[in-house]
């Protein structure tokens, strides 16, 4: 895999020789299963996470248990979290959990230092990530500041559908996703159900009227 690098992360195909050799010969090939935790809160940081395939989920938990997804990382994009606490020297303040198997490459401490200051390839594949995804997670902050329920449900059913038109997720998994408690999902969607948009199953949303949800999605 190290050595169609450049293909599994489009971004790097114009690294410096010198440096894509660095990271070819540094950085370690991971394989983990789906619910693997790749990382949790409190662990110290010593790599750079750069997945290669599959989808990783970043959420934060509080003290009371309540979740939130931060954002997603999928295959030819790294860890912006990673990225942070490196820079910081700090530790990891959420968890990253493997939704489906994935392959990563982990690169140690020293040799991201070291192409961070030689590579402007590199540099430039580090901050425009952290740029875009500091830019979601501002959106993210004003959604949950600001956003109708209704709506940002709506909008996460159809965003997170199967294309059978499932969403394969508990209420608790969807109250996760918004940042809200579990009976503020559960009473909407009743709400959504008794509109005709869904039908609730154990386990699985299934999507009955897209238009309608996106209507919602539009009002708001």
């Amino acid at each position: 895999m190290r050595g169609d690098l450049p293909d599994r992360f489009p971004a790097l195909r114009e690294l410096e020789t010198d440096s894509l050799r660095l990271l070819t010969r540094s950085a370690r090939l991971i394989t983990l299963p789906p619910g693997t935790k790749v990382f949790e809160a409190g662990m110290p940081c010593g790599n750079y996470l750069m997945v290669a395939s599959g989808r990783v989920r970043v959420q934060q938990v509080s003290e009371s248990g309540r979740e939130i997804v931060l954002y997603r990382i999928s295959g030819g994009e790294s860890c912006v979290l990673t990225t942070a606490c490196l820079l910081a020297h700090e530790d990891y303040a959420a968890e990253a959990i493997a939704e489906t198997e994935i392959s990563a490459l982990v690169v140690p401490r020293a040799c991201f230092d070291q192409l961070l200051a030689d590579s402007l390839r590199f540099r430039d594949f580090v901050f425009t990530a952290y740029a875009s995804r500091l830019t979601d997670l501002l959106l993210l902050v004003e959604e949950v500041a600001f956003g109708q329920v209704d709506a940002r449900l709506a909008e996460r059913l159809l965003d997170l559908r199967d294309p059978a038109g499932v969403v394969p997720l508990t209420h608790q998994d969807l109250a996760a996703e918004l940042g809200t408690a579990r009976e503020v999902v559960s009473r909407q969607l009743k709400e959504f159900e008794r509109r005709g948009y869904i039908r609730r199953e154990r386990g699985r949303i299934d999507i009955l009227d897209v238009e309608g949800l996106r209507a919602l999605v539009r009002k708001a």
